[in-house]
């Protein structure tokens, strides 16, 4: 899988600034789909980022990268906790609620909207998509913001920033493994 679909789709994930985001890859660029999540599973290991597929067809692969650390508090707020229990997850952990998400988008023909929760987005926003996809929209970056607006446009353009940060670093030589922020070190712990 070449680096730089990677790097061009998650670099906020991969620099531990965004809890995870969703890309597609064309089947004609991977050999081995289990080899190379293996590989890439293997480039992450230790430093708090996993890969998983959430759809595989005949042309293309629609891959997960997330931080699970991240995803475990994002998805244990109120909030996002209600939106989940409403769309039928149990809520009992990260991965079963993955496993529900993987099969929201088997059976539908498009995204479910809580699909946000999944990427970081502020459960105010996804509510607001979720309810009206029009009305309320304050303004359009990574997502529709129906919330902060202000906190927002300095998300999108950290995000971005970081884009092009780590598109100059892949483009002079450094490899995705070099580019992977470690958040599983230097946690404080509260005594």
């Amino acid at each position: 899988m070449p680096d730089n679909i990677i790097v061009e789709n998650c670099s906020p994930t991969l620099a531990g600034i965004k809890t995870g985001n969703i890309f597609t890859v064309d089947r004609s660029l991977i050999t081995d789909i289990n080899e190379e999540l293996r590989q890439l599973n293997q480039c992450f290991a230790g430093k708090g980022l996993r890969a998983i597929p959430l759809k595989i067809s005949d042309k293309n692969v629609l891959l997960y990268l997330y931080r699970p650390d991240k995803l475990k508090a994002d998805l244990s707020c109120k909030e996002a906790r209600e939106i989940l229990l409403a769309k039928g997850y149990s809520c009992e952990s990260v991965e079963s609620d993955i496993v529900h998400l993987i099969n929201q988008i088997s059976s539908q023909n498009s995204f479910p909207h809580e699909i946000g929760l999944f990427l970081g987005y502020p459960p105010v926003d996804v509510r607001g998509f979720m309810e009206d996809t029009r009305k309320g929209v304050k303004c359009v970056g990574y997502w529709k913001v129906y919330g902060d607006k202000e906190k927002a446009e300095k998300t999108f353009s950290s995000y971005k920033k970081c884009t092009e940060v780590y598109k100059k670093c892949l483009s002079g030589g450094r490899h995705l493994s070099q580019m992977i922020v470690n958040t599983t070190r230097n946690r404080c712990v509260a005594s």
